[in-house]
């Protein structure tokens, strides 16, 4: 775009935020910094890589296209920049198929099948097998790009399905889980040298189940037996790889009985599932989006899986392990488009102040919910979101409230280069304009922006083209974020602004804003 025109943009929007200033609502947000409220990890952000074959389709729709683990183009130049770009970015890569996943390692596995289409299979597949050839270039985009790698174990491997499904029950297996084919992937991955950040056992097991079922005092039992074979393998390797599950729809009970079967210390991280957006057919689905009164609605269960993790176990840390919004694959005209940041950024900072360590997105690419897309695998608009979280917001939260609106959600974090907090601030209004000054609770007046007097705030202006929020393409303070000729993802410069003004807040639009001159001692 010839710099005349990205000037004039920048000068349109500037002119829009003073013209309508005089229109704005004032809001006044206190922020809390002499003690955190949560914490999250370094690498709160996580995207999933999942199994899915092309022919998976949904409403009439077959979304995954060739960015299932079978056919993805692991060295796309634009992949490998999109997960380099920061720098340790976590990927999780399991899904609904993996517990029909087999690996060609070792002697208990002499046949090695391509995953099809067949009635009566989980989903309507058949078992899959994983070549160490993939597995090795798997491995290969891991290190190249400096990711953190959650791993999906088949959990189902050894276990009696009902036939026929007892009254009342048709998917609970029974048996124990059978460790060797696992136990030889691990043996392997060790001896070639890559790194595993963590296994995780299972895919949607858990409660109910979706499409299968476990026990949770078997499950329990499965867990225990997968972290003694990783001990068994690794013996003085360091670092072990951590455990993870159940990786699945929370449920107290299940969950509860769960925890207290494993013992202490038998999973690291207690991973759960949330698509609370209902499916992606759903007609309102771009309503829901911009509802605050339900987009609030799942804090109660970030706030109950806490509440076990504290009561049954609590060397266990909460991971949310799969995230996106729609089920079935998203909704094909918004879970790609900016309009599903208002869910997906709310819900990072949502979960991240009810102490939830990491957030992985579902998907990284495949389905109508991919950070890239499908094809292209050109970041589409959440991409940006997730990144300038990972690059702006630490691993400390802090207490944010205002009382003005409830379309207007505030998070503050520490700011992850210090000195300073960062916030993200989510206008969900398609109306209304928001002038928010900040204020820190230990000096309430003035205001802390009046007192700040320093160094120049950071602020980030995420917009849709053209004002439609289903638009997959971003505007960063006006300009609008395309891939370099290189392939690379663009940089992305805040802009500068005076510390004693308010932050001018858009309608539909997404802020974050550092400030560096924030006394926030728990930030020091």
């Amino acid at each position: 775009m010839p710099m005349g025109v990205k000037g004039t943009m920048v000068g349109v929007l500037l002119f829009c935020a003073w013209f309508f200033e005089g229109f704005a609502e004032d809001v006044k947000v206190t922020v809390g910094g002499v003690t955190s409220i949560a914490e999250t990890d370094d690498n709160f952000i996580c995207a999933t890589i999942d199994w899915w074959p092309a022919d998976k389709c949904d409403y009439n729709q077959c979304p995954w296209g060739l960015a299932g683990i079978f056919n993805l183009d692991l060295q796309n130049i634009i992949l490998v920049n999109a997960i380099k770009a920061f720098d340790n970015l976590r990927i999780r890569m399991g899904g609904s198929l993996q517990d029909q996943i087999l690996y060609q390692i070792g002697y208990a596995i002499h046949d090695c099948p391509q995953i099809k289409k067949v009635e009566g299979g989980l989903f309507g597949f058949s078992e899959g097998c994983l070549t160490m050839q993939k597995w090795d270039e798997v491995n290969k985009l891991i290190n190249q790009t400096g990711a953190l790698f959650t791993f999906g174990l088949n959990a189902l491997i050894g276990k009696n399905k009902p036939e026929p499904p007892p009254k009342g029950d048709n998917i609970t297996w029974t048996g124990d889980w059978d460790s060797q084919n696992a136990r030889d992937l691990i043996e392997y991955t060790l001896s070639k040298g890559y790194k595993i950040d963590s296994y995780e056992l299972g895919n949607e097991l858990c409660g109910s189940g979706v499409s299968a079922r476990l026990d949770a005092k078997q499950y329990a039992k499965d867990l225990v037996k997968l972290r003694q074979t990783v001990k068994d393998v690794y013996q003085k390797a360091r670092p072990m790889p951590k455990i993870m599950g159940p990786a699945g729809f929370y449920d107290k009970e299940w969950f509860d009985t769960f925890l207290e079967a494993a013992g202490p210390h038998a999973v690291d991280g207690l991973s759960h599932h949330t698509y609370n957006l209902g499916p992606g057919v759903d007609p309102t689905l771009i309503n829901k989006v911009q509802d605050p009164y339900f987009l609030s609605q799942i804090a109660q269960t970030y706030k109950d899986i806490s509440d076990s993790i504290r009561l049954f176990g609590p060397w266990a840390s909460a991971w949310i392990g799969e995230a996106g919004g729609a089920y079935n694959s998203g909704g094909k005209d918004v879970s790609h488009t900016f309009a599903n940041g208002f869910w997906y950024l709310d819900q990072l900072g949502m979960s991240a102040s009810f102490n939830h360590k990491v957030f992985c997105r579902q998907s990284l690419i495949g389905g109508n919910y991919g950070l890239l897309d499908t094809t292209s695998f050109i970041p589409n608009p959440d991409y940006y979101g997730a990144l300038l979280w990972h690059r702006l917001m630490g691993k400390r939260v802090l207490s944010t409230s205002q009382n003005d609106s409830p379309y207007l959600r505030v998070y503050s974090h520490c700011a992850k280069q210090k000195p300073g907090i960062s916030m993200l601030i989510i206008n969900m209004s398609n109306s209304t304009w928001f002038q928010v000054q900040v204020q820190n609770d230990m000096n309430l007046h003035p205001t802390a922006s009046e007192s700040n007097g320093g160094q120049e705030r950071e602020e980030y202006h995420l917009t849709p083209q053209n004002g439609d929020i289903q638009s997959d393409k971003l505007l960063l303070n006006g300009n609008l974020l395309s891939l370099t000729e290189a392939s690379d993802i663009p940089e992305m410069k805040p802009k500068l602004v005076d510390p004693s003004s308010a932050i001018v807040v858009a309608p539909d639009s997404f802020v974050y804003a550092t400030l560096r001159d924030f006394k926030a001692p728990t930030c020091m």
